[in-house]
Parts: structure tokens; C-alpha cells; sequence
């Protein structure tokens, strides 16, 4: 029998969201997905599942705002991220279930709320960079900047959205939970969206305007419950050097020393590959060894085995 390995699993968006994005849909996409854990399951793995948040928390967000022209109050950024949480991990905690009962595997499936501990101190505060929520025109945009104090910028076709921060993770509050879990057994999904962003005052901790990287945010996790394995899925099947271009060339084993200069020379795109290729080299180097992998989700399982994705060791 093969060594045990605890992996988290970072999900990327063509996991859930395909199509117009209606509950039905995106339950057909989580039922795709949930067939390839399951098959992770039966290497004899100990799975932990995050997830991106950011079309669900679009919608969410687009909600509170009709509901505001009914008078109903809009809820704040924190809680929005909660309610996708909720949300999402309820889908998937009852896709995965059915399913390993279908394949008569006897495995219990939990869904956590997640925070994650940011500095409030963040250069990110000062720079808001990360677009939330639906477009607007000009007029409205400024009406609204003047009405919350938010931040809105122009996307050139499309109109105004709203920008918050993206402060790096420095703690997963619930990590202790989630560890004793994995060590009970659980198949655990959590810190969606790379949590809900919180800082300390005190002896509490608040809900800030702000998003944290999923990617960062499930290596963050990876670190603090040790795990071995921290398998980031995306849609494609490789990190790619002059990714688009005809001259493009997919890396499959690199080390963290060459990531770091394929990023010198600026080889991946903000807010696309970058952070993963960063979440990968900072689990990597957090503890010896631990490995990362990035690639697509239907190569998971291939991956795992060797034999498959983009390979980052020390």
C-alpha cells in the first residue's frame, strides 16, 4: 500500500462555475468534480478541499444591491464571503457525500466557515487592486463612491466595478479544527475564497473590505495543518513559459530557484498564474518535503501519480 499523504486541494473556478452560472449549472460542474475526488479518495489520500468564491460572491453582491432598492439593508463583504462559503461548501459536501455512497466508501464529509487573520497593517489597504461585484457606469460609480467611501475603478468596455484590497494570509483561525478532522478521518472543505478576511482588535477579530487569494489562502492552510501535498487545479494542464505564444513551453518538474527567476523575467500574469506559482513556492520552501502541483482538474489524479502537471520541489 502506497504512503498516506495528506494533500489540500485548491480548486480553481472551472471547478464549480461553467456556464450562466445558475444553481443547476454549477451543481453539474461540482458533480464533475466530485467524481475525480472521490478517485483521490481511493489512492488512500487524506483530502482537504478549498474552493474559489468570486463569480458566487458577484451574484451575491449584485443580490444585496437589488435587495437595497427594496430598503433591506445590504450585508457588509465579510458576510457576503460567508454566505459563498456556506453556499458552496454545502454543494459540494452533498455531491461528495452522494457520491462515496454510491462507491459504498465509508467517509464523512464536513464544511467549515472559514477566517483568515490578515495584518491590518497590509500595504494592500493602501492599494486596492482586487475588482468585486458588478459593473456601472460613471455616474453611478461616483454616486456610490460618495455614498460608502468605496474604491471604484475603470475597466475600458465594460465600466466601473468596485476594487478592495488583497492583503496576504497570515493565519487560518480555524486551522486546529480542521487539523483534528483530517485526523479523524473527515474529508474537509474549507477556507473558500481563501477565507473570510479578519483582523484582531484587541481580543476580537472583525471582518474587513478586503479578499484574500484562494491560492494563497489554501497554502497558508497547507502550512498550518502539515500537510504533504498542496495540489492547485486550474484550467490548464501545465505552467507554461511564454504561456499564449507559439514558442510557449509547459514545465514539469521545476525547482522553487527556478520559478523564482522564470518570475523575474516576468514569465506570469497578475492574478492569474502568478499567484499560484507564488503558493506553490512558498509551500514548498515552508518545510522539507513538501511538494506542490499545478494543473488541470481532469490531470489531478495522473498528477498525484508522477505522471502529470507541472511538478514544484525544492
Amino acid at each position: 500500500m502506497k504512503e498516506q499523504k495528506k494533500v489540500v486541494i485548491a480548486l480553481g473556478g472551472n471547478a464549480i462555475q461553467i456556464g450562466d452560472g445558475s444553481e443547476e449549472v454549477q451543481r453539474q460542474a461540482i458533480r464533475k468534480t466530485v467524481s475525480l475526488l472521490v478517485e483521490i479518495e481511493k489512492l488512500g489520500h487524506q483530502m482537504v478541499i478549498t474552493h474559489g468564491n468570486g463569480p458566487q460572491v458577484g451574484n451575491i453582491l449584485l443580490q444585496q444591491k437589488i435587495a437595497g432598492t427594496k430598503g433591506i439593508p445590504p450585508m457588509s463583504l465579510d458576510t457576503c464571503g460567508a454566505m459563498s462559503q456556506g453556499m458552496i461548501g454545502y454543494w459540494i459536501e452533498k455531491e461528495l457525500d452522494d457520491a462515496l455512497r454510491e462507491q459504498e466508501i465509508e467517509k464523512d464529509v464536513a464544511s467549515i466557515i472559514t477566517r483568515t487573520e490578515v495584518d491590518p497593517h497590509d500595504p494592500a489597504f493602501e492599494n486596492p487592486t482586487k475588482p468585486i461585484g458588478p459593473y456601472y457606469t460613471w455616474e453611478e460609480a461616483q454616486q456610490l463612491m460618495k455614498q460608502t467611501g468605496a474604491v471604484y475603478r475603470e475597466f475600458p468596455g465594460r465600466g466601473w466595478r468596485q476594487v478592495v484590497p488583497s492583503p496576504q494570509p497570515m493565519n487560518i483561525i480555524e486551522h486546529n479544527v480542521i487539523a483534528k478532522l483530517v485526523n479523524m478521518d473527515f474529508i474537509v472543505i474549507c477556507a473558500g475564497g481563501g477565507g473570510i478576511p479578519v483582523i484582531r482588535e484587541d481580543h476580537k477579530y472583525v471582518g474587513v473590505e478586503a479578499v484574500i487569494d484562494k491560492d494563497l489562502g489554501a497554502e497558508k492552510l497547507a502550512e498550518l495543518i502539515n500537510a504533504d501535498i498542496l495540489l492547485i487545479l486550474t484550467d490548464v494542464d501545465h505552467v507554461f513559459l511564454n504561456f499564449g505564444r507559439p514558442d510557449q513551453r509547459p514545465l514539469r518538474s521545476v525547482t522553487t530557484g527556478e520559478l523564482k527567476k522564470f518570475i523575474e523575467e516576468g514569465h506570469f500574469e497578475e492574478g492569474s498564474m502568478l499567484p499560484k506559482v507564488e503558493a506553490a513556492i512558498k509551500f514548498v520552501e515552508s518545510k522539507p518535503g513538501r511538494i506542490s502541483i499545478i494543473t488541470s482538474l481532469d490531470k489531478a489524479l495522473d498528477a498525484l501519480e508522477g505522471q502529470a502537471g507541472t511538478i514544484v520541489e525544492p
